[in-house]
């Protein structure tokens, strides 16, 4: 069974600064139909204007990926980290027990877009932490590459769940394809460019729920960039 999360129809965040699309319930966008996919509890394709974004705040018990698509994201946080986050990395922070981080647009002339993503840790209050690897590029080409596992990888992150996440770069009708063991399930989101999956096509935005099937396909109608979790 897969449930299409429609790009047009994610919950909304725009203020001053902020053009935010939420495909799961958060903030202001409250969905008992959209509360998350297991440990995958939030997806949010965010877009702040330059010199602006998210002043210093907490977070407590959650694994919180960042994935820049275009611009420079800044980030600093109480444990003393700061860095810039830019296209073709990958940066985790897990909250535990209590974090407080800010992240703002370097720059003053270009705006910055990125994915924020949450997932559930599979303990609560263990010691905040924080990650960030530069992925390698040309493994993710029409192959789905780990850029964050449970073990954490070379180039891929550490995450405190049974959780997978994997990013392909899909040529032009190429086609990849992931098998999931029993009982676990996925959550497909496009980055960018457009793909089939099961007669459906699905462009920049959309995800695909996925639960109860083996084995998932996809075919890139044009050139295209996906993230895929496999979720316990």
């Amino acid at each position: 069974m897969t449930i299409l999360h429609e790009r047009d129809l994610r919950g909304k965040t725009k203020i001053g600064w902020l053009d935010s699309a939420h495909t799961f319930s958060f903030g202001g966008f409250r969905d008992p139909n959209r509360m998350g996919h297991r440990a995958l509890r939030v997806i949010n394709d965010d877009h702040v204007i330059p010199g602006a974004g998210f002043a210093t705040h907490s977070h407590k018990d959650m694994d919180i990926l960042t994935y820049v698509i275009d611009g420079e994201l800044g980030h600093k946080d109480s444990l003393g980290n700061g860095s810039t986050i830019v296209p073709g990395e990958i940066q985790m922070m897990s909250a535990g027990t209590g974090i407080t981080h800010s992240e703002m647009n370097v720059s003053d002339e270009h705006p910055v877009h990125f994915l924020q993503i949450w997932i559930v840790p599979d303990e609560n209050d263990l010691t905040p932490s924080y990650d960030q690897k530069v992925i390698n590029d040309s493994a993710t080409k029409n192959r789905l590459h780990p850029i964050a596992t449970p073990e954490g990888t070379q180039d891929g992150v550490k995450l405190n769940s049974d959780t997978f996440v994997y990013k392909c770069r899909l040529d032009s009708g190429s086609r990849v394809s992931h098998t999931f063991e029993t009982g676990r399930a996925g959550f497909l989101q496009i980055v960018s460019g457009l793909v089939e999956v099961s007669d459906e096509e699905l462009a920049a935005g959309d995800g695909l729920q996925i639960e109860g099937t083996n084995m998932c396909e996809m075919l890139a109608k044009e050139d295209s960039v996906i993230l895929l979790f496999d979720l316990a």
